[in-house]
């Protein structure tokens, strides 16, 4: 039993790395404590409590994590810590010893937090820590928040059984799993309710939905797209073996699905995917992209890509290059590989250098700008449709068009979560947004 008068005038801070999903899973630990009477710490102000949630995606997300930790103990000092996250699933024991820490959460105690707050009382001798092997882990931990953002992060599924060689998400966060589509429809219905007009769906790996329950992902799409009041609907990422034609095509004609796709490609050569244990090649990657343009052909297509793995010679990274070149797609992520312990991709041979990675990455880089200009300028002069966000203090306000691309505008409260339809203008100073030349009215 909680004892929720420990919590009366308790303040709380929160630090996320890493991913969408860790982001929307921060703020229902936020809200579970809200709910308790803990009141979020403002911007200043000595918190009661800490939480971190952690990733493990690369070595400088954990030394990042550590670094956090750090300084929230200095700028909090006598806060009560709490890691959870991937990072803390996979190294508990380690992160229990760091100083100020008192409890570390794995996978299977994420949603659990505020009852491992006991009566905030410190830990001296070190941290407790609380995991299970992946392997058996069952449960699944809802997540629908917006946090301080307009947009909603609806979290479906969890967990991954793919053990691409260079990951450990798998281990950090176990099996796939999912809940029902009538708990995830209930869960939009009710961000509806609170005014939300669009939600991203997030997961670990979203195209597997439908494991633990018999349903499938375009079920869930369908279902979702019938919930009154949600206007717009983002697919975060998919795997492009299992992005379908049935799922591009009921997108194309969908009433809420925004003509959006972000599908990881991670490496554009045949050679280096097998060394990955990526599940698809180049051939089925570029088909996927021509579908989508063929039935949504001003779609927005965000590709990640990996560079520098193990395997990876100079000459398939150019193989990998000019095939990504050729992609009509919008933009690309790209991250630098980053060595694992435990996972497979140590057993292959042909490192590749910090230099050349920082190099190919560049390279990369320049390339999804000039992709994203060129995709940006071809709407410049057209109608859209804009949700607008609430605009930081002296900053322009900003939001999207159905297609992702950003604008700005002028700060205007009253269009703050309003579908307002506009013409686009020419760029802003950066290139970063396309400036409105005209605002036509709402859209709703």
């Amino acid at each position: 039993m909680i004892d929720y008068s420990v919590f009366k005038d308790k303040k709380a801070i929160y630090y996320t790395l890493g991913c969408k999903l860790n982001f929307s899973e921060t703020a229902t630990i936020e809200r579970q404590l809200q709910e308790a009477g803990i009141r979020t710490a403002r911007r200043g102000e000595k918190a009661d409590i800490c939480v971190v949630n952690s990733c493990a995606v690369t070595q400088e997300a954990e030394k990042k994590c550590r670094q956090a930790i750090h300084k929230l103990v200095r700028q909090h000092p006598g806060a009560f810590v709490v890691v959870t996250g991937c990072y803390a699933q996979l190294s508990a024991e380690k992160l229990s010893k760091e100083i100020g820490v008192d409890v570390v959460l794995g996978i299977h105690k994420k949603g659990s937090v505020l009852e491992h707050l006991g009566n905030l009382i410190k830990h001296e001798s070190g941290g407790e820590w609380y995991t299970m092997p992946t392997k058996d882990v069952r449960n699944f931990v809802h997540s629908c928040s917006r946090g301080d953002r307009t947009r909603y992060f609806l979290k479906v599924q969890d967990g991954c059984d793919y053990f691409c060689t260079y990951c450990t998400i798998p281990f950090a966060r176990g099996r796939s799993r999912n809940p029902l589509v009538s708990e995830l429809v209930e869960q939009a219905s009710k961000a509806a309710t609170e005014g939300g007009k669009e939600i991203v769906i997030t997961g670990v790996n979203i195209g597997d939905f439908g494991k633990t329950t018999g349903e499938s992902f375009l079920s869930l799409v369908k279902a979702l797209d019938g919930v009154d009041g949600i206007s717009r609907y983002r697919i975060s990422s998919i795997e492009p073996n299992l992005l379908t034609d049935e799922i591009i095509d009921y997108v194309s004609a969908s009433r809420a699905f925004m003509p959006h796709f972000h599908i990881p490609l991670q490496a554009g050569s045949d050679e280096v995917l097998k060394l990955m244990h990526r599940r698809y090649d180049t051939s089925l990657f570029a088909a996927k992209i021509a579908k989508v343009r063929q039935v949504i052909p001003n779609a927005f297509i965000g590709v990640d890509v990996i560079v520098g793995t193990r395997g990876e010679s100079e000459e398939l990274f150019e193989k990998a290059y000019s095939f990504i070149k050729g992609l009509d797609i919008s933009q690309l992520h790209v991250f630098s590989y980053s060595e694992r312990p435990g996972t497979q991709a140590l057993k292959i041979e042909g490192s590749v250098s910090p230099a050349e990675k920082h190099r190919r990455s560049q390279l990369l880089i320049a390339l999804s700008e000039e992709k994203r200009i060129a995709f940006y300028e071809r709407h410049i002069g057209k109608e859209a449709v804009v949700l607008f966000e609430k605009p930081r203090t002296g900053m322009p306000m900003g939001g999207f068009t159905s297609n992702y691309i950003r604008v700005e505008a002028t700060p205007d409260s009253s269009l703050v979560n309003t579908l307002v339809r506009v013409r686009l203008g020419g760029f802003n100073e950066d290139k970063s947004a396309l400036l409105i030349s005209e605002i036509l009215g709402a859209a709703e």
